[in-house]
């Protein structure tokens, strides 16, 4: 038996107002539509999942992240631009983070969810 992929769950109040988000503003491909959540493609075997609040299901941004790899400081950049450009949230621009061997920038989703874009600095 093998882990097979990855979806990282986040929750939202009214799917239509974030799925714009995911899709137009990060890019990213939707491969499941089930009409009151969406799953989108990260990256090979990795998804995030957006979902309206049901049950104990509920939208909490503190203390998570969705961290986004990109291949390098150039790709960081390029990424900062498009999502600033957009208009989202940005928590500022790219910056090294010498603690962790990184460099990356942080922006919300609509629900106030940290979205990363970083590369690995080795």
């Amino acid at each position: 038996m093998s882990i097979t992929g990855q979806i990282t769950w986040v929750y939202c109040e009214r799917l239509a107002e974030v799925v714009p988000f995911y899709r137009d503003v990060l890019g990213l491909s939707v491969v499941r539509d089930a009409g009151c959540a969406m799953i989108f493609e990260s990256g090979k075997a990795a998804q995030i999942g957006v979902c309206e609040a049901f049950a104990g299901r509920v939208v909490e941004p503190k203390g998570g992240m969705i961290t986004l790899l990109v291949e390098d400081r150039d790709a960081v950049d390029v990424w900062f631009e498009r999502v600033h450009a957009t208009g989202a949230k940005v928590r500022g621009a790219p910056e090294v983070l010498e603690r962790f061997g990184i460099y990356s920038f942080f922006c919300e989703d609509p629900n106030g969810y940290v979205i990363e874009v970083q590369t690995f600095l080795d």
